[in-house]
């Protein structure tokens, strides 16, 4: 993947103004109430990098309006070992599904999304569908402002984009839509867009990375597909 690289850090500058989308949530009100409701179904939110059950609140509180189940994944800050997360998602996944006798949606931030996605791939009978936001599907954190951290503290990012690659060569069995932006300052946007088949629709907003987790048009494509009847239950 030559043509991909990290965002450039001019990009950062515009993170902040990811802000100004809570204003226009509200501006956004009446519409937002309008969009299709939930009928009690749980719904798994996945905080991104370094982030926590306490950034996804505002979304997690509009699906909650909505009528589903939303819930934070309670499994505290998200310190980034996919593999040691993954199977703990899936004891929690497991665990809802058993108790509502249905399967669960995931909303995943960031590397929340990459998170939700390999739990899917893993137990599709307790996934109903995901949803990603900003999440790098290719390459893992080489393609993101965190890729030199990652570097100094030894990880062999091309190792982990090749593992990523052949991990994306098991098909997802459940619906998956992935929402991603071009003024994305965190993450490369084309690292966003999986390109390894299944049943993946791509969304593209305009809003910053930080604005992904509370932009109006992402609430609104959320609530969409989540009320969508092409699921397994």
């Amino acid at each position: 993947m030559t043509s991909l690289r990290p965002p450039s850090r001019l990009g950062l500058m515009r993170e902040p103004l990811g802000m100004l989308e809570i204003p226009r949530l509200l501006f956004n009100g009446a519409s937002l109430a309008s969009q299709p409701r939930g009928d009690g179904e749980p719904v798994v939110v996945l905080p991104g990098y370094r982030a926590s059950d306490a950034s996804t609140f505002v979304l997690r509180s509009y699906l909650g309006l909505l009528g589903y189940d939303a819930r934070g994944w309670g499994l505290g800050r998200n310190a980034g070992d996919v593999r040691e997360l993954v199977p703990r998602m899936i004891d929690r996944v497991a665990d809802l599904a058993a108790a509502c006798g249905c399967s669960v949606r995931l909303v995943g931030w960031s590397l929340g999304g990459v998170i939700a996605r390999e739990t899917a791939r893993e137990r599709p009978d307790l996934v109903a569908r995901v949803v990603t936001l900003g999440s790098p599907v290719v390459g893992g954190p080489k393609y993101t402002l965190v890729a030199d951290y990652y570097r100094r503290q030894g990880f062999d990012l091309d190792a982990i984009e090749a593992a990523i690659a052949e991990r994306n060569r098991i098909p997802l069995e459940v619906p998956v839509t992935a929402i991603y932006s071009r003024n994305d300052g965190v993450v490369a946007w084309r690292a966003c867009v999986d390109a390894s088949g299944g049943d993946v629709e791509h969304v593209e907003v305009t809003t910053t990375h930080l604005g992904l987790g509370f932009a109006p048009d992402v609430f609104r494509i959320i609530a969409q597909r989540l009320a969508r009847s092409d699921v397994a239950e």
